[in-house]
């Protein structure tokens, strides 16, 4: 049975970092994509950053140049490094893996940023 856990969440100062992880066990055959996504009570949830397989990277307006997605060498492990976070940052934070057999989702990491 595939299972993604996130990690790195937390309580941080605005303009502070995080590193958020996301472990994919399981079979996950043919991963066409990884991305995070971030949503806050009442509202739905946002796309925040993506990776295509074949390295293509995309971001939400609001993060880029402060949020980076990384996927390890091996294995079905995205990262998200986020730096200069700001309050508006605060949400829970789910990675998403896209396969050929179906798509694959996290149970969330909180993450809240005070100013």
């Amino acid at each position: 049975q595939v299972q993604l856990t996130e990690s790195g969440g937390g309580l941080v100062q605005a303009g502070g970092s995080l590193r958020l992880s996301c472990v994919g066990s399981g079979s996950i055959v043919g991963v066409k994509a990884m991305s995070w996504y971030r949503q806050t009570p009442g509202n739905q949830r946002e796309f925040v950053a993506g990776m295509a397989v074949g390295g293509q990277k995309n971001y939400a307006d609001d993060v880029k140049g402060r949020f980076s997605i990384s996927r390890a060498r091996a294995g079905n492990t995205v990262y998200l490094q986020m730096n200069s976070l700001k309050p508006e940052d605060t949400a829970v934070y789910t990675c998403k893996i896209i396969s050929a057999w179906g798509d694959y989702w996290g149970q969330g990491t909180q993450v809240t940023v005070s100013s």
